[in-house]
C-alpha cells in the first residue's frame, strides 16, 4: 500500500464487467456499446473502456466534450460519441476531436452543416421523452440533408417501467423513423430498454447502469453481476459505555457496552445520510449495523463481538437494488455518486 492511499477503496470486477456487457449484447439482439459519461458511472472512465474495448466494444458515448477528453485516445477501432452535442463553445474541441457529436437541435446541426458537413456525426430525435433531441417533424423537414449520419437515435423515457403505454409508443415512432430518414446505423435501447426485448435493439444498444452492475429491470435480475465493491478502513475502535450515545444528534444510545468502529466513510464519499438506519458492514457473513447518523467522511458501526481493531478494512453493504430500496435513491444516484477520495482497485 502506498502510504497516500486514502483508507477507502472501491474493489472493481474486470470479469464481471465485461460478462455484464456480453450479456447485454445478447439479451439485446444487436451490438452493445457503453455508456461512460460520469465518469463511467463512478468506476472511472478510461479503466471501463480499457477493459470493453479489448473485450470488443467498439462504441462508447459520454455526455460532455470535456469527458471525451478526459477520456483521451481510444483504441483505434473503437468510436466515441458526445451526447450531449455540440454548443458554440465546443466546435474547436469538436473538430479537432475524431469523437462524433450526438446532435439534438436545429441549431446544431446547422452549425456542424456549416463547419464540417464531410464529417459524420450522430442525431437524437425525441420519440416521446421531450428531452434532448430534435422534434419527430423537424427530423422529416429534409433538415437533416447533407449531414452523414453516422447513428440516428432516440432514447426510452419509461423502460424501467413494467408495462408503460410509452415504451410501445416510441417503439413504433423509432421505427417508423427508420424507414424514413437515412442513417448508417439506429439506436433506441438503454439498459432496461435492452429487457424489453430484440425489437427495441436496432443497430445498436446503449446500455449503461446494468454494465456496472445496476438492475434496470427483473429480467437482468441473476444474469448482471456487481462490479464494485466498497470498502472503508476502521480508523480507531472505542469502547462505549452502555447509556451513551453516538454520533451527531445522538441519534445512537448503547443499550449495552458496545464497541464501536469508526470508519472512513462519509456522505462526501456517495455514502448518504440515507443509510443512517438502514446501512451495514460487513466481516464475511457477519452484519455490522451503522451506529447513528452519516457524517461527511466518517461513519460508525456496531462491531459486536467481532475481534477487529483500527488498520482493518471491512466491506460495506451497497448492493445496489437493496440500498436504493432502503433508501429511496435511484441505482444511478447510488453509483455515480461515488467520489474522488476513494482507490479505485480493479481485479
Amino acid at each position: 500500500m502506498h502510504p497516500y492511499d486514502p483508507p477507502l477503496r472501491l474493489i472493481l470486477d474486470s470479469d464481471a464487467l465485461v460478462a455484464n456487457w456480453r450479456w447485454l449484447g445478447a439479451q439485446g439482439g444487436a451490438p452493445a456499446g457503453a455508456a461512460i459519461k460520469a465518469n463511467g458511472y463512478g468506476l472511472g472512465a478510461r479503466e471501463v473502456v480499457a477493459r470493453l474495448a479489448d473485450a470488443g466494444c467498439r462504441d462508447f458515448f459520454v455526455a460532455t466534450w470535456g469527458e471525451a477528453l478526459a477520456v483521451g485516445d481510444l483504441p483505434h477501432a473503437a468510436s466515441l460519441a458526445v451526447l450531449h452535442g455540440v454548443r458554440a463553445a465546443d466546435m474547436a474541441v469538436a473538430l479537432a476531436s475524431r469523437a462524433r457529436p450526438v446532435l439534438v437541435s436545429a441549431e446544431m446541426v446547422a452549425r456542424w452543416k456549416a463547419a464540417a458537413p464531410e464529417r459524420p456525426c450522430d442525431v437524437m430525435v425525441d420519440t416521446g421523452m421531450n428531452r434532448l433531441g430534435l422534434s419527430i417533424e423537424e427530423a422529416r423537414s429534409g433538415l437533416l440533408d447533407g449531414l452523414k449520419v453516422d447513428t440516428l437515435m432516440s432514447h426510452l423515457a419509461c423502460a424501467d417501467e413494467v408495462g408503460h403505454a410509452l415504451n410501445a409508443v416510441q417503439l413504433a415512432r423509432f421505427a417508423e423513423l427508420r424507414g424514413a430518414i437515412a442513417a448508417q446505423r439506429y439506436s433506441l435501447a438503454n439498459s432496461a430498454g435492452i429487457c424489453l426485448g430484440a425489437d427495441y435493439g436496432f443497430d445498436l444498444t446503449r446500455p449503461g447502469l446494468a454494465l456496472y452492475g445496476g438492475i434496470p429491470r427483473a429480467e437482468a435480475e441473476g444474469h448482471i453481476a456487481p462490479v464494485a465493491r466498497v470498502e472503508a478502513e476502521i480508523l480507531q475502535v472505542r469502547d462505549v459505555p452502555a447509556g451513551e450515545t453516538v454520533g451527531y444528534g445522538a441519534t445512537f444510545t448503547a443499550n449495552r457496552p458496545t464497541r464501536i468502529a469508526i470508519l472512513n466513510l462519509g456522505y462526501a464519499d456517495g455514502y448518504f445520510r440515507a443509510f443512517a438506519g438502514r446501512g451495514a458492514a460487513r466481516i464475511g457473513d457477519r452484519v455490522l449495523p451503522l451506529a447513528g447518523r452519516v457524517s461527511m467522511d466518517l461513519i460508525a458501526v456496531d462491531l459486536g463481538d467481532a475481534d477487529l481493531g483500527a488498520g482493518d478494512w471491512l466491506e460495506i453493504d451497497h448492493d445496489l437494488p437493496a440500498a436504493a430500496a432502503a433508501t429511496g435513491m435511484s441505482q444511478y444516484e447510488l453509483l455515480t455518486g461515488l467520489g474522488s477520495r476513494y482507490q479505485r482497485v480493479w481485479k
